[in-house]
């Protein structure tokens, strides 16, 4: 993974007032640590941090004048809830050779057979890899499985130099047959009754004939 140089300003004010102020600027408030340093408070561009961050696990180098280059991977990006604008960054520091984990994508390719469901049970996947070729994501082929296939950890191929990070018999990929109209609608139906609180109607017991009791 290619490293993206962002140009970083050492930050000297804090709480929500600078914050507002430094996302009027169009920057973004952001904080490096890690490897026992004493946590580094900086300003990032917000062009450029936005389309960093567009590619996961990014693996930036911070430049802050008057400091040494930093290499440092995303570890927490806050995000406004409606705007999707950035409105903080945690970075951690990494150094060159060293061993991270970190998520990535499990992507799908091909087509099971017809009349199955093919259910992505994790969509990403814990691996350890060195922080400097972190691999974008892995690729699953589930061309041909039937119902009842199911893909675990272990059977992804990694690329050379990343391991797993989470147990080999996880459930990444389950491959089940898929339900008829019938099944959908009688599903349906039932969800329906219980949101309604209908319940099945209950038969009466017939009235006895008049003097039957003393027969």
């Amino acid at each position: 993974m290619a490293e993206v140089k962002i140009q970083a300003e050492s930050r000297t004010e804090f709480g929500k007032g600078a914050a507002r102020r430094i996302r009027r600027d169009n920057k973004v408030p952001a904080v490096l640590y890690g490897h026992g340093t004493d946590p580094v408070h900086i300003t990032l561009p917000g062009h450029d941090t936005m389309l960093a961050l567009k590619t996961a696990n990014a693996l930036l180098l911070i430049e802050v004048e008057g400091s040494e280059s930093l290499l440092a991977l995303p570890k927490q990006v806050q995000r406004d809830p409606l705007k999707g604008t950035i409105e903080h960054v945690d970075l951690v520091i990494v150094k060159r050779g060293e061993k991270v984990q970190v998520e990535i994508a499990v992507h799908l390719e091909g087509e099971a057979v017809s009349d199955t469901l093919v259910v992505t049970e994790h969509a990403t996947i814990l691996v350890e890899a060195e922080a400097t070729h972190i691999p974008d994501g892995v690729t699953v082929s589930i061309e041909g499985l039937d119902a009842g296939a199911q893909i675990h950890a272990s059977d992804i191929k990694l690329p050379v130099g990343t391991t797993l990070a989470i147990e080999p018999d996880t459930l990444i990929v389950n491959v089940t047959a898929a339900q008829t109209a019938e099944q959908v609608e009688a599903e349906l139906a039932e969800a329906t009754a219980e949101a309604s609180g209908e319940t099945a109607p209950v038969a009466e017991p017939a009235e006895e004939p008049v003097g039957a009791a003393a027969e």
